[in-house]
């Protein structure tokens, strides 16, 4: 398993896939770091750059899915002996990028964007939203990935459409009890995150782990 996840990420790597996600990330994070973010603000701060980020998380994830085409991937079953352990180290290789991606959006503004330093507990909350953004992000990245959604222009469509449904959606009555992007940021900005954390990661997570589930039941009929 973990010379098959290595296989994924070396591949990954030597496609230069990982450049488009990567300009993403930075991209995103000189509009949010332009100017430093006053003392005070940096939990909000964080938590508008887990929400926005997810579509990159997605990003990344299926283009290291895509990586290899049906035939290596065929191969790369037969090698790992059950086709289970193939879609496994997938996803693993996926979150491993997202979590390099998601460390450098938390470590980055400590050095040039935030005007202080966060305090602990700040810094725990911006950790734990920008891991459910980047899980978030992985599961719709798996499920608009090639083996599922083999044309790349349908795929985008449902990539982008698919993270503007979750904004959407979120800032609904009903937000809290989907992937809840937009109830994160206006808790952070309110100064309640902490309460309401608990809550914002259990859907996260429920939904996040139906998106996963929902792909590998898909990938025993689509190698």
């Amino acid at each position: 398993m973990t010379a098959l996840v290595r296989f994924k990420l070396a591949a990954y790597a030597r496609s230069h896939r990982l450049f488009q996600p990567l300009i993403g990330l930075f991209a995103m994070l000189a509009v949010f770091y332009s100017s430093a973010v006053p003392p005070g603000s940096e939990l909000s701060s964080y938590a508008d750059s887990a929400g926005l980020l997810v579509v990159v998380f997605a990003w990344a994830a299926r283009g290291l899915l895509d990586t290899e085409p049906a035939t290596q991937r065929l191969i790369s079953m037969t090698a790992a002996g059950r086709p289970g352990r193939e879609v496994c180290a997938g996803l693993l290789a996926a979150l491993a990028v997202n979590l390099g991606m998601a460390t450098i959006a938390i470590v980055l503004p400590l050095g040039i964007g935030f005007a202080a330093v966060p305090s602990p507990g700040d810094l725990a909350q911006g950790i734990a939203l920008h891991l459910l953004g980047l899980i978030a992000g992985t599961a719709l990245g798996t499920l608009t990935s090639r083996p599922i959604l083999p044309s790349p222009a349908v795929s985008m469509l449902v990539l982008f459409g698919g993270y503007l449904a979750l904004l959407l959606i979120s800032l609904t009555p009903v937000g809290r009890f989907t992937v809840p992007i937009m109830p994160w940021m206006r808790a952070a900005n309110d100064g309640a995150l902490g309460e309401a954390l608990p809550t914002l990661a259990a859907a996260t997570l429920f939904w996040s782990v139906a998106g996963v589930a929902a792909y590998v039941r898909l990938r025993r009929t689509r190698p």
